[in-house]
């Protein structure tokens, strides 16, 4: 049995009960697994919206929306599958090849319109995602503010910085 190194970052699930939205910290152990990334978040039973949204080694980021009969994706950067399991874990689920070594090109992979639904249309998705200057926990709160849950957010990177 190996042992994986733990990955730097942070994954938040995202819940919105009743009209009120709620973040939430995951175990870090979902920066290292889809899979237990995704049964973790379908164990947070709701009548509203729930994924996570997951920033990784701040490098890209990565967002995850169980639905019914499957699971929505999104990665930030289809290059990180070189380096990263979740990444690559989630070009496998989406049934895509990884890049080559040799392109630089950042793109993402999966569906920009995953979070159309709660405010964010699929074009604006696209914006944040090439905004390649900001880091990925930027661009999560950029999204968090565009979906209506910013200053939940906030609040939920206030703590894990103490």
């Amino acid at each position: 049995m190996t042992v994986q190194e733990p990955v730097a970052g942070f994954a938040v699930a995202v819940v919105r009960e009743d009209g009120r939205w709620r973040c939430s910290a995951m175990d870090s152990s979902v920066l290292a697994s889809l899979d237990t990334a995704i049964t973790e978040l379908r164990g947070l039973r709701s009548t509203g919206a729930v994924f996570g949204m997951f920033n990784v080694d701040d490098e890209f980021f990565v967002l995850v929306r169980p639905v019914p009969g499957g699971v929505d994706l999104l990665l930030s950067d289809a290059a990180a599958a070189l380096d990263y399991d979740i990444a690559a874990d989630v070009l496998d689920l989406l049934r895509t090849d990884p890049p080559d070594e040799e392109d630089d090109e950042v793109w993402p992979e999966g569906n920009l319109a995953l979070l159309a639904d709660i405010g964010l249309p699929e074009g604006e998705m696209l914006v944040i995602v090439e905004e390649v200057d900001l880091y990925p926990d930027e661009q999560l709160e950029m999204i968090a503010q565009r979906c209506g849950f910013g200053e939940q957010f906030s609040g939920f990177m206030e703590r894990l910085d103490q």
